[in-house]
C-alpha cells in the first residue's frame, strides 16, 4: 500500500544517486513549450521526443549577458538541467558545479553527444555549457578535507572542488555571476526511519542539503551582482509527514526553507540578493528512479508519481521543464520583488488535506 513516503523519499533518492543531489521529484522527464521570443525575451522550455503539454506563454525575458552557476547537475533528467537549460534559453550563460565522483562520466557524457536531445532550446540550437567545476557542497574550504576523501580514488586529480575554492575561480574566470542554483542533496539514511537515524546521518543530510545552500551563499554573495537571485530545490516533507522519507532529509527541507526567509533577509540587505525556494513534485529521474524496489513492486517514485496524479488538483504529468520555467521566471527581473518564498511546482497537491485514493474514501464519489 502507498504511503506519502514514497512520495518524498523518492524524491529525495533523486538528488542523492544524480550528482549527490536529492533535490527535485517530478513526473516525467518530458519538456512543456514555454516560448518567450528573442525580441521579448527567449523561450524557457523546449519539447521533447518524450511528450509535452501545451503550455504556450511570452514573457519579457532576456538574460543575456547573466551568468548563471547551477551546483548539482549530473545529468540531464534532473530540475538542475532543466533550471539550467530554461535560463539558457532566455539567453543566458551557462556554468555548473558537478560532484566530483561523477564528474567524468558527465563529462563523458557531454562529449558523446548523450544529453543532446535534453538540450535544444526553443530555436532549435543546443545549450552550452561554458563551464564544469567539479564540486562537492559537504567541504568549504580545503581544511575541511578529510584523508578518506583525500585518498579516494574518485576523487584522483582533483582540486579546487570545496565550496570556497569554486568560487574564487569563478570570480577569476568571470567576474560576478547573477544567478546562483542550490540543485544538490543527499541523506545517507534516507530509507531509515527518523527513530532508527543516526546521529552522524542526521547531521549529513543537514551538511549536504540544508547548509550547503547558506555556504553557498556566503561564498558567491561577493561575487553576485545586486539584483541577482539564489533558487534552491525542497520538498513537501519540509512540513507535511511523508512515513518513509527519512533519514533526517525531513528536517533538512524543513531548514532549508526556515533559511531561505533568514538569507532573504540577510542577502537582500547585504548584498540586494533575493532568495527563493522551489518545492517540487516526483520527477522520474535517473536518480530518484535509483531507489530501491520490492521484488515485483514498482520503485518509490513510480509510487509517488501515481500517488501524485491520483490526488493532486490537477491529474496531469508533471514535467522537468514545468520546474525549469518557474526556476527560470524566479531568478529573472519578472521576479524582482520577490524573495523569501517557496513556490509549489506540483499540480497543487500541497493544498491536499485528504488522500482522494484512500481505501476509507471506497464507494463516496469526491
Amino acid at each position: 500500500m502507498f504511503r506519502t513516503s514514497f512520495f518524498v523519499a523518492a524524491v529525495a533518492a533523486l538528488a542523492l544517486a544524480s550528482t549527490g543531489s536529492a533535490f527535485a521529484p517530478s513526473l516525467s522527464v518530458g519538456r512543456t513549450t514555454f516560448h518567450a521570443s528573442a525580441a521579448a525575451g527567449q523561450e524557457a522550455a523546449s519539447s521533447t521526443p518524450r511528450g509535452k503539454t501545451q503550455l504556450s506563454m511570452t514573457a519579457n525575458l532576456d538574460l543575456k549577458g547573466k551568468v548563471a552557476f547551477i551546483a548539482g547537475v549530473a545529468d540531464s533528467t534532473g530540475y538542475g538541467w532543466a533550471i539550467a537549460r530554461a535560463l539558457a534559453d532566455a539567453g543566458a550563460t551557462i556554468i555548473v558545479g558537478t560532484w566530483p565522483p561523477v564528474l567524468k562520466i558527465f563529462q563523458m557524457s557531454m562529449k558523446k553527444g548523450a544529453f543532446d536531445d535534453d538540450a535544444v532550446l526553443s530555436d532549435g540550437s543546443k545549450m552550452e555549457i561554458a563551464k564544469v567545476y567539479p564540486l562537492d557542497a559537504v567541504f568549504d574550504t580545503p581544511d575541511d578535507i578529510p584523508d578518506e576523501i583525500k585518498e579516494n580514488k574518485r576523487y584522483a586529480g582533483l582540486e579546487g572542488f570545496t565550496i570556497s575554492e569554486v568560487a574564487d575561480q569563478i570570480e577569476k574566470d568571470y567576474g560576478k555571476i547573477d544567478i546562483l542554483v542550490h540543485a544538490l542533496a543527499n541523506g545517507p539514511e534516507v530509507t531509515k526511519p527518523l527513530l532508527e537515524t543516526s546521529r552522524k546521518g542526521y547531521l549529513a543530510a543537514s551538511s549536504a542539503s540544508a547548509y550547503s545552500a547558506v555556504s553557498l551563499l556566503q561564498k558567491f554573495g561577493p561575487i553576485m551582482n545586486e539584483g541577482g537571485n539564489m533558487l534552491s530545490l525542497t520538498y513537501i516533507a519540509s512540513e507535511k509527514v511523508i512515513p518513509g522519507y527519512g533519514g533526517g532529509m525531513s528536517s533538512a527541507k524543513a531548514q532549508l526553507e526556515s533559511d531561505t526567509r533568514t538569507l532573504a533577509y540577510e542577502a537582500g540587505r547585504k548584498w540586494g540578493v533575493r532568495v527563493n525556494t522551489i518545492s517540487a513534485g516526483p520527477l522520474k529521474s535517473r536518480a530518484a528512479s535509483a531507489i530501491g524496489k520490492e521484488p515485483g513492486q514498482k520503485t518509490f517514485i513510480e509510487y509517488a508519481i501515481d500517488y501524485s496524479k491520483a490526488n493532486a488538483p490537477l491529474a496531469q504529468d508533471l514535467y522537468n521543464d514545468d520546474v525549469g520555467n518557474a526556476g527560470l521566471f524566479l531568478c529573472s527581473p519578472l521576479a524582482r520583488v520577490i524573495t523569501g518564498t517557496t513556490m509549489y511546482v506540483d499540480n497543487g497537491l500541497n493544498c491536499m488535506g485528504m488522500s482522494l485514493d484512500s481505501n476509507a474514501l471506497e464507494g463516496r464519489n469526491m
